[in-house]
């Protein structure tokens, strides 16, 4: 479920979707001189990530959405573990998780995006292996 072939393993670990072998971005997520910026080309199988100008606005979208599952998550383990938080506390806590999260977050997305609009083909990923 998580192996190569699977649009899980290219949107966690960040590569190509097409052929699962290339990185996504320039850098780390966590890397601020190239915070979430996106390659030109992947460097394996050479597919142009950007299909046209400002073809990632999209993932704004995806953003809010990944957010937002994450603040419940947060809520709901809070809840799971029996913290006796208050309203105060428990935005707070899923305030932190979130700034703590925010890079990733937003790579995450962005290759999110990118997964609707290619697919892993197994042959062009076993020609570049």
């Amino acid at each position: 479920m998580l192996g190569k072939g699977s649009k899980l393993f290219s949107i966690l670990f960040l590569k190509c979707p097409r052929c699962h072998e290339g990185a996504f971005l320039q850098g780390n997520p966590y890397e601020l001189s190239k915070f979430n910026k996106v390659r030109e080309h992947c460097p394996k199988c050479e597919l142009k990530y950007k299909i046209e100008p400002s073809f990632y606005y999209g993932s704004m979208y995806v953003s809010y959405g990944v957010g937002v599952a994450l603040a419940i998550a947060v809520y709901m383990l809070i809840l799971i573990f029996g913290l006796d938080l208050s309203l105060v506390g428990i935005f707070g806590s899923i305030v932190v998780v979130l700034v703590l999260l925010m890079p990733y977050i937003g790579a995450v997305s962005k290759s999110i995006w990118a997964n609707f609009f290619f697919k892993y083909d197994k042959k062009i990923a076993e020609k570049v292996r």
